[in-house]
């Protein structure tokens, strides 16, 4: 296929532009029967009689799956943080999205495979659901629906996957040519992919920047917010116009897409960042603090201890059921 006969300026609802300079995992599906290949692109390497697309950014992606567990490891271990059960499927959202660019980009299912418009589809659903989790994860913090209860939850669950099924089913009609969707036209999957997926995430950020000036006296989760959005936007512009030049000048070891992968991974960290840094766990409730009780217990003297010592009232005056050992609710249990 011979580029040169298609018109590569940037048009609204056209690939042919950005699928000239970088390889997105749909370029090999529209703008022409066969496809359009980026101008300059990485250099492939031969591992085990296999051809490996992009190994510099199939490197950064197993980085990024390594970097995305132990985020979530780190959630999960906040047990009583607010919207700890959210965000963390906005991490196992962007873990598929990783993996499925791996698989595409690297050449592991190959373009001329039968079923790569079938898994192109589902990446392109997975990233719009994966935009989509972190919108409706702007709303946890205002507290709209209680962090952690079924409707907070499956709310976020159903609708993403209402989003990831209409996107997908959207994909493979484009791709496909079904009924008015038309690779050569991909106005509306060019639509979603840009608009669709950059408004969500706009309005996350004004979300954030309101619940941070509005309800935190501390100001510094806004450097988060703003080192997220320059590591994202950067990635994006190395992406689509600068891929060219970095490709010709690397002589074709790197091109845009290596350092855009990066920049994505760093803003998903940012993400991180942010939510570790707008939520602080309730040691009074959390597993790690029956240590330190502990250690105040040991300090008392033994006719405080006999008297009940510091939560000694509480434990045998208390007349709730749901009092815990120190007469504190079980407040785990009860909301996780």
């Amino acid at each position: 296929m011979s580029t040169t006969q298609l018109d590569l300026n940037f048009a609204f609802g056209n690939f042919n532009y950005i699928c000239s300079r970088v390889s997105l995992t749909l370029c090999p599906l529209v703008g022409d029967k066969d496809g359009i290949e980026p101008l300059c692109y990485s250099r492939n390497v031969k591992i085990a009689d296999t051809l490996i697309f992009q190994p510099s950014t199939l490197i950064i992606h197993i980085i990024a799956l390594v970097m995305t567990a132990i985020m979530i490891y780190h959630i999960r271990s906040k047990y009583t943080a607010v919207g700890r059960k959210e965000i963390i499927m906005f991490f196992y959202l962007y873990m598929l999205v990783t993996v499925m660019d791996l698989l595409l980009i690297s050449g592991i299912i190959p373009t001329a495979n039968t079923l790569y418009p079938y898994f192109a589809g589902v990446h392109m659903g997975l990233i719009s659901a994966t935009f989509w989790c972190l919108l409706l994860n702007g709303f946890v913090g205002f507290q709209f629906a209680e962090d952690g209860t079924p409707l907070s939850l499956w709310s976020i669950r159903i609708s993403s996957f209402i989003v990831f099924a209409a996107v997908t089913f959207l994909s493979i009609a484009t791709f496909e040519k079904l009924g008015p969707f038309d690779p050569l036209h991909p106005v509306a999957l060019w639509v979603v992919f840009f608009i669709f997926n950059g408004a969500a995430l706009l309005i996350y950020v004004i979300l954030q920047i309101v619940l941070v000036v509005n309800t935190l006296d501390d100001r510094w989760p806004l450097g988060d917010i703003v080192f997220g959005i320059a590591f994202f936007a950067t990635g994006q512009v190395i992406l689509y116009v600068f891929s060219l030049n970095i490709c010709n000048f690397a002589k074709h070891y790197i091109d845009g897409l290596f350092f855009g992968t990066i920049a994505t991974l760093l803003s998903v960290m940012m993400v991180y960042k942010y939510w570790d840094s707008i939520t602080k766990e309730d040691l009074e409730f959390s597993v790690g603090s029956k240590q330190n009780v502990w250690e105040v217990k040991e300090l008392l003297g033994e006719d405080e201890m006999a008297g009940g010592g510091l939560y000694g009232q509480q434990r045998f005056n208390g007349n709730s059921p749901a009092s815990g050992p120190y007469g504190q609710a079980n407040f785990y249990e009860e909301r996780y």
